[in-house]
């Protein structure tokens, strides 16, 4: 836990103006992003704090997937159910704004915006999916 890391707050529900969305894993928190670049735009981030997506090696390959698992469970309950025009990734330090991995979750992908085609580029320099 880093205190002055807001998503660690976030994820211990230490940040009032910050809803959690309901999420199966215990491990994993879910919420809305505070600047959407879709009409579905979810981060879904690990409780314990971890570093950005640098950090992550051959073990995180099951944390990954269950951080994308709970990604496509937060879509579906908001009434999205065209899991082919999703779009899921990192964004690639320097181009992180917080040092806490998130995935981001945008649906649908064929709505996102000029800049977030841009922002959100599929395995770009800033953007890994």
């Amino acid at each position: 836990y880093d205190e002055k890391c807001v998503f660690c707050r976030i994820a211990r529900r230490e940040e009032p103006g910050t809803a959690l969305l309901p999420c199966e894993d215990e491990d994993l928190v879910c919420f809305r992003d505070i600047k959407p670049g879709a009409p579905h735009h979810y981060l879904v981030v690990p409780v314990k704090h971890m570093g950005n997506c640098k950090t992550l090696k051959t073990e995180h390959i099951p944390l990954v997937k269950r951080m994308m698992e709970v990604g496509k469970a937060v879509l579906q309950k908001n009434n999205f159910s065209d899991l082919n025009d999703v779009r899921m990734g990192f964004h690639w330090p320097p181009f992180c704004s917080i040092a806490h991995l998130h995935l981001h979750v945008l649906a649908p992908a064929s709505q996102l915006g000029f800049l977030s085609r841009i922002y959100y580029r599929v395995n770009s320099y800033w953007f890994i999916t």
